[in-house]
């Protein structure tokens, strides 16, 4: 069997950074594992048209990799190449097993190990075992009746189907989160008709993208000049969190009223201006930026379907709709999400005595500093639960989790000991103290179902507080809080 100090699984941005940081405490004994065919993780899967990041790119990448981006929201194929980037530049690849999808991870007492069982039946063993899975990997299409039946094609966003060509098409959206935001104007031009189902409208902002000049990209060269930018732009998101959580009348004046202008100015008809206009309080579920969807909506081919005009099933030529309409279809495009809180981890992971991860998360997922959990000795995951954020960058957070599974296995390596664990009574005042605080939040209280929640009803996607007060809590590594053995 195949012995490594560390495993990784996933080679997103979570997997690249877990393994840059285990280099910097001596650890060159890891093996990442990946599924697909490549590496990169989300941007590297999420290729539909229109695919670009949402947070300013010199803040959504690594502190320690700048990059001479070409514009401030970077496009899915700069994300790609700046991918590309970090893996040739740490070596990564050649640490890279690919087509190496995991089905279950077991703790063995014996060994002091965690035995990975891959599909096909091999069995690798791993000192301390990382999840870097990434909580947007498992898409999730409901069960519409007659989902089956259609005689057309279809596929889910994360996987668009480059080889079929939409363009002249009759299409079908279901869905108008984040993803169709982007898709909808894309293609909108393209095809004959464009019907979108949505449930429930998102708040939208404008976008303040710009193309940077060849000079700015040479600044953005140094260090220091990039390193300031990132500060300004950290900074300039962090303050959102006041209205996310301590003012509601910020929360109004400052984003909902802006968004209801955005509506007025992008859109003259009464109707369509009602059926994008949410009931809940702005950033309840995720805000969109773009410029371009509610011209999109405007087009003369493009119809909106709002919920009371939803779908009663799908047949074999297309939808038919809640008001009894039959829409005759070439394409159905599913933008209808990922199982990113109950189904965090997607695989079985069975730690000491037997139990799953599966059981202790069967109320609702929950681990210390959103990373550890007690009776999974040697794991930890990446974006784990209350690890979400929704007004700045998620590389800050997972840099801020390195700090912290760094911190944890030095204690390991200093001590001589073989296993670090989260005592149980740490990992339950924890989740409690996050409970209690996402009560003030605007995630919780603000008036909308958003797949921020769980089954259970609580939140488990988002962290309730400031990014920086995340890092302060992983940097301050509490040996207290640990069994080291």
């Amino acid at each position: 069997m195949q012995q490594h100090t560390a495993i990784i699984i996933g080679s997103g941005f979570g997997g690249q950074a877990a393994a840059i940081n285990l280099r910097r405490i001596g650890i060159d004994d890891f093996l990442i594992l990946e599924r697909r065919a490549w590496m990169g993780g989300t941007w590297s899967q999420n290729s539909y048209p229109g695919a670009a990041v949402d947070v300013q790119s010199p803040l959504y990448s690594l502190s320690f990799e700048p990059y001479r981006w070409s514009q401030m929201f970077a496009e899915q194929d700069e994300l790609v190449e700046y991918t590309n980037h970090v893996l040739a530049k740490h070596g990564l690849r050649e640490k890279t097993r690919l087509h190496a999808n995991v089905t279950k991870v077991q703790w063995d007492g014996a060994s002091q190990t965690w035995q990975v069982q891959l599909e096909g039946g091999e069995t690798l063993a791993a000192r301390f075992l990382i999840n870097a899975s990434g909580p947007l990997s498992t898409p999730v299409i409901p069960n519409f009746k007659g989902r089956d039946t259609f005689e057309g094609h279809t596929f889910h966003t994360n996987n668009w189907q480059h080889d079929h060509d939409h363009k002249g098409k009759r299409v079908a959206i279901i869905g108008s989160g984040a993803s169709a935001a982007q898709i909808i104007p894309a293609i909108a031009p393209e095809v004959q008709t464009l019907h979108v189902f949505q449930r429930t409208p998102h708040w939208v902002l404008p976008r303040p993208d710009r193309a940077f000049s060849k000079f700015e990209r040479a600044l953005l060269g140094n260090k220091l000049i990039y390193k300031a930018l990132r500060t300004a732009i950290y900074w300039g998101l962090e303050s959102r969190m006041i209205g996310f959580k301590y003012s509601k009348k910020m929360l109004n004046v400052v984003a909902q009223q802006a968004a209801l202008k955005h509506i007025a100015k992008q859109i003259s008809d009464p109707a369509l201006r009602k059926a994008v206009t949410p009931d809940y309080t702005i950033g309840c579920k995720r805000i969109i930026l773009s410029s371009t969807l509610y011209p999109a909506l405007c087009r003369p081919n493009v119809k909106l379907h709002p919920k009371d005009d939803g779908i009663a099933e799908i047949n074999a030529r297309g939808i038919l709709t809640t008001q009894g309409q039959q829409i005759d279809l070439d394409l159905i495009v599913y933008s209808t999400g990922y199982d990113a809180t109950d189904g965090v981890i997607s695989y079985p992971v069975v730690g000491k005595g037997g139990r799953s991860v599966q059981d202790v998360w069967a109320e609702f997922p929950r681990a210390y500093l959103g990373t550890s959990l007690p009776g999974f000795p040697n794991f930890f995951v990446v974006t784990g639960p209350n690890t979400g954020i929704g007004h700045t960058s998620a590389i800050f957070v997972i840099e801020a989790q390195m700090e912290y599974i760094r911190r944890a296995i030095q204690a390991v390596q200093q001590k001589g000991a073989k296993t670090i664990e989260v005592k149980p009574q740490a990992e339950a005042d924890y989740t409690t103290m996050i409970h209690r605080e996402m009560k003030q939040t605007v995630w919780q209280s603000g008036g909308c179902t958003s797949w921020y929640k769980s089954k259970s009803g609580h939140v488990i996607a988002m962290f309730p507080g400031f990014s920086f007060t995340f890092r302060q809590m992983a940097k301050a590594f509490k040996p207290g809080d640990h069994v080291i053995v």
